[in-house]
């Protein structure tokens, strides 16, 4: 299927571009800004005792290629604020990996935090819902410009090596009548510790025994086939060069270069494409455990798309004991939170002037502003 304009994704999708420079990298310091940051506060420079923040200064992030487009958004309108967001799409593991160093000050991961996570953090993390992303079977066929469809089997014996050609029977036996080329199919996958990753291999795990046995579920797996590719930009860019190509891209990527991709038959056996309401649809049902640490592949309902990924912020609880925050920088992640979970999910949806990511539900909102309250700088509340 052919997408409409989205302004607002592609100015976002640009600015990732200049953000990324100036976001933290895993040898850099919280303290490095971008230009024209007077006003960001060395991370070194910790208060001791106040919680009150004001929300201005500079806050670096990095993390989640999938989730890039809503923060930079979003940091676009906090700059007019008084508040600079830096963020660097550098993919989830390596996001999670900079906040336990603490040279970050938030990260961006789809998956939610394991134990093991949290257990290299130093010291309580907060995982927050953000919203939610269609993670797309995108190809570039020649001749097949909608109506294709894939099951979970037939994917994963795509990206297996099994099936090598577009006129494979399996795929022939799933769109009867459509006309398809025998040339090969080429696979495109992540190269980077990613959470897209981890929701596409989970949910080939979950439909395919085989898969499971012999690739697994991960940021990280090792690919029997394909050419990988850095971050959701590069899988994207990599598919949009080659013929006969195929990638598992998010949606914002995907309907930025103008990708074709295919309904996949969900848990109730129905073929759904990606669209905003079915990637909403996925988050209807699900279980909220304590941490907030949800999932939403192969999400129950009828209408439900089911390769759809939630993205998470990560905090820490206390950012100033444990990140090394100064209380400047406590103020900013609580007003860079208060707007994520208030007026910016308000710039997400279907419009044309909106991000193509499903908002958060109201019941899940709710959760994130309770854990919100709870976080301190050394112990005090933050204002």
């Amino acid at each position: 299927m052919k997408p409409g304009p989205f302004g607002a994704l592609g100015l976002a999708l640009a600015a990732s571009v200049a953000l990324a420079a100036c976001g933290s990298s895993s040898s850099s310091s919280k303290s490095s800004s971008s230009a024209g940051s007077a006003s960001a506060t060395p991370a070194s420079a910790s208060s001791s005792g106040s919680g009150s923040g004001g929300g201005g200064g500079t806050l670096n992030g990095a993390g989640s290629t999938l989730a890039a487009p809503i923060y930079q958004q979003w940091g676009s309108v906090l700059k007019g604020q008084g508040l600079t967001v830096n963020y660097n799409p550098v993919g989830s593991g390596a996001g999670q990996t900079q906040l336990a160093g603490a040279t970050v000050d938030f990260a961006g991961s789809d998956p939610a935090l394991k134990p093991a996570d949290k257990a290299k953090m130093k010291g309580p993390v907060l995982q927050f819902p953000v919203a939610f992303g269609a993670i797309t079977v995108s190809y570039n066929l020649s001749g097949v410009k909608s109506g294709l469809k894939l099951d979970g089997t037939t994917i994963a014996d795509i990206f297996t090596g099994k099936i090598k050609t577009w006129s494979d029977p399996a795929i022939k036996a799933l769109n009867s009548g459509m006309s398809l080329p025998s040339s090969s199919i080429t696979v495109v996958h992540r190269s980077d510790s990613s959470g897209t990753t981890q929701g596409f291999t989970t949910f080939l795990s979950d439909a395919d025994p085989a898969w499971k046995s012999s690739v697994g579920v991960g940021k990280d797996v090792k690919w029997p086939v394909g050419t990988g590719a850095k971050g959701n930009s590069g899988v994207a860019a990599a598919v949009k060069q080659t013929q006969g190509a195929i990638g598992y891209v998010e949606q914002a990527y995907a309907l930025e270069n103008g990708f074709t991709y295919a309904a996949v038959k969900n848990s109730s056996g129905q073929y759904i494409e990606p669209t905003i309401t079915n990637t909403s649809a996925a988050a209807t049902g699900i279980k909220v455990p304590a941490d907030l640490g949800i999932s939403t592949i192969n999400a129950p309902g009828a209408s439900a798309y089911p390769i759809v990924s939630q993205t998470f912020i990560d905090v820490y609880a206390d950012p100033c004991k444990s990140g090394k925050a100064s209380s400047s920088t406590a103020g900013g992640l609580k007003k860079f939170l208060t707007y994520a979970f208030g007026d910016g999910q308000k710039t997400l949806g279907q419009s044309s002037n909106q991000l193509p990511y499903a908002p958060l539900p109201a019941g899940l909102t709710a959760k994130n502003n309770a854990q919100l309250a709870k976080m301190t700088c050394n112990g005090s509340p933050i204002s």
